[in-house]
């Protein structure tokens, strides 16, 4: 299994928050707060189901004051519990709100590119991570 030890965790979640910052457009909340991955994401999967059980977790959780400190602990969250390409699959699906959050030249927007990515990520399902959350 993967632990928090491991130099490749750190390297995969690096990239993973690279792919979701790249091009992403700045947004502000109504308080000014300058919004990332995270809202991307739990607006993506608010459009998508109830609620998901990563984002319950992760905004019950007082110590993450930041969106990407949130941001953070939900994909180890999905690691863990193997809902990493499914989650972000959700989010994908909707072209508007892809093209509302991130500028042309985001891998996300482009078919092919968001197909390999998730390939690669749902390859990761197989992998076992026992990660502090």
């Amino acid at each position: 299994p993967v632990t928090d030890g491991s130099r490749e965790l750190h390297s995969l979640c690096a990239q993973l928050e690279f792919l979701l910052q790249f091009d992403l457009k700045e947004k502000r909340s109504f308080f000014g707060q300058r919004k990332d991955y995270w809202d991307f994401l739990c607006q993506g999967l608010a459009r998508r189901r109830q609620e998901h059980e990563g984002v319950r977790f992760v905004t019950s959780l007082d110590k993450l004051k930041t969106p990407v400190g949130r941001g953070r602990a939900f994909l180890r969250y999905c690691l863990v519990h193997r809902q990493l390409a499914e989650s972000l699959q959700l989010c994908l699906l909707d072209p508007e709100n892809l093209r509302e959050w991130y500028y042309a030249r985001s891998p996300f927007l482009s078919p092919q590119s968001r197909a390999e990515i998730l390939g690669s990520l749902y390859e990761l399902d197989g992998v076992t991570f026992h990660l502090a959350l």
